[in-house]
């Protein structure tokens, strides 16, 4: 490379890291000569990753935690040495809320999708009808292979209505904070399509494809999900112990940035400029056409809707709940008149995180057409959720305290034609301004692995490009 060449990774959540981290990583074992900065708009490092510690309590303002088949993070994990540190979910019953009844999530599914005929027939969240239309999938002809669709066309012509709307949809959306008809196919969950055109059925494909869990006390104690005994900001706070000094730039956002004869200038809040050879753009897609406002084709970013939600966490004594329900959680159908998505009794699935004798139960609010309630108080949002909770749980006292976290346009959405306007945007990008790469929630995965795995990669697409600089 010659000499020392400049990156600038602009955002400092987990892609933003990852980034950094690997970046160095590999300077270091390759002895490449590099100048590595991060900047980050806020004063803290990680992003949506924030873990309280109250009380005793290990509190979650964002994820909770780590989907364990994911090699990305588990990878990352190993590197960082922290697999002594590594925690499993408890497993448990997990419930959907129809009607205002709580029904046990089927047996016999993956991501709500049904791979078996007894559990779906034996479903007390289907009539009939639905279950005979949704056993009926398996003789549905596949569909034609043509562009992006939705997951709820999609889910609707195998399926039906019924499934779709009282199990798959709780799911699916729940995850993204999203409309079901509005999330594209190829770009959210790709593995069902091909499953329909491998198999000619999702059933039939998940059945096939999908490993027959090993039953053992083993496998019992150990959850599809990790985390760390001190919260999931520990990965974080490691990630940035290595990082060399001076590497990042805390409370400093990007006001712009110019396209010079050599690289570019990146002009900052303080009236700082940094030059670089190569950029990695860590940030919401939003901010990105703020940045480079001289180029019309990051446009269409401000177009790309994203969804308000808060958590809302609420501590109790053991005795202020009189019924107690055998479970990890519920989702909320969006059929239900409950403004809650979803509950999560944290002191279950993750038994560490509460003292003993005290109950941490963890809502959320906030989806699309009823984002608003994220502007309310902090009073009125408790109200809202303690008014739905009781309906299913007998709670006799007042939280000891709630913690409510707002993330405002922090869910982006892969709306139907994602994957390729993302392309097009990339081409031009590439075109125009060689050497700047997008990464993070906004483009190829909005998990925590899929952030890390995007960081990586960017970091193999920058060194790439400057060996041919």
């Amino acid at each position: 490379m010659g000499r020392t060449k400049s990156i600038v990774i602009v955002g400092g959540g987990i892609t933003g890291l990852s980034a950094a981290y690997y970046l160095q990583k590999t300077m270091k074992e390759q002895g490449l000569s590099l100048n590595i900065k991060l900047v980050e708009a806020s004063d803290r490092l990680g992003g949506k990753i924030k873990t309280m510690k109250r009380d005793g309590f290990t509190i979650e303002q964002g994820p909770d935690s780590l989907l364990a088949r994911k090699a990305p993070a588990a990878k990352l994990v190993e590197e960082l040495g922290l697999h002594d540190q590594v925690i499993r979910n408890a497993t448990g019953q997990s419930y959907i809320l129809l009607k205002n009844k709580l029904h046990k999530m089927p047996k016999g599914t993956f991501m709500g999708v049904p791979k078996e005929i007894g559990p779906l027939l034996n479903s007390h969240l289907l009539s009939g009808k639905g279950k005979f239309r949704a056993v009926g999938e398996r003789f549905i002809p596949k569909g034609k292979q043509e562009g992006d669709q939705s997951l709820g066309e999609f889910f609707r012509r195998r399926f039906g209505n019924e499934l779709l709307v009282n199990q798959i949809e709780s799911l699916l959306s729940g995850i993204h904070s999203g409309d079901i008809n509005q999330m594209s196919l190829k770009a959210t969950y790709p593995n069902f399509y091909e499953l329909e055109q491998k198999y000619g059925s999702v059933m039939k494909g998940l059945k096939k494809s999908m490993p027959k869990p090993v039953k053992s006390d083993q496998t019992k104690a150990s959850g599809a999900f990790f985390s760390f005994k001190n919260g999931l900001e520990t990965m974080v706070h490691v990630l940035h112990d290595k990082l060399d000094e001076g590497t990042v730039k805390l409370k400093t956002a990007v006001d712009h940035i110019e396209k010079k004869e050599h690289g570019y200038h990146i002009l900052l809040s303080d009236g700082d400029v940094f030059q670089a050879d190569a950029i990695i753009m860590a940030t919401p897609h939003f901010t990105v056409p703020k940045m480079f406002s001289q180029y019309d084709f990051f446009k269409p970013f401000q177009e790309v809707p994203s969804v308000s939600t808060a958590n809302v966490v609420l501590a109790f004594d053991q005795s202020a709940i009189k019924r107690d329900i055998d479970g990890t959680g519920f989702l909320v159908t969006r059929n239900s008149d409950f403004r809650i998505t979803a509950c999560t009794w944290t002191h279950k699935k993750w038994p560490s995180t509460a003292p003993n004798g005290k109950i941490l139960l963890r809502c959320y609010v906030g989806k699309p057409g009823d984002e608003e309630i994220v502007d309310l108080s902090d009073e009125e949002i408790t109200d809202i959720v303690l008014r739905d909770l009781k309906k299913t749980m007998k709670i006799k006292a007042k939280p000891e305290f709630r913690v409510i976290t707002r993330w405002k346009d922090g869910r982006p959405q892969y709306t139907v034609g994602h994957l390729e306007r993302l392309a097009e945007i990339r081409n031009k990008a590439q075109e125009h301004i060689p050497g700047v790469y997008l990464a993070g929630c906004s483009y190829d995965g909005a998990g925590i692995p899929d952030c890390i795995e995007q960081g990586e990669k960017a970091v193999a697409d920058v060194l790439d490009f400057l060996k041919m600089a």
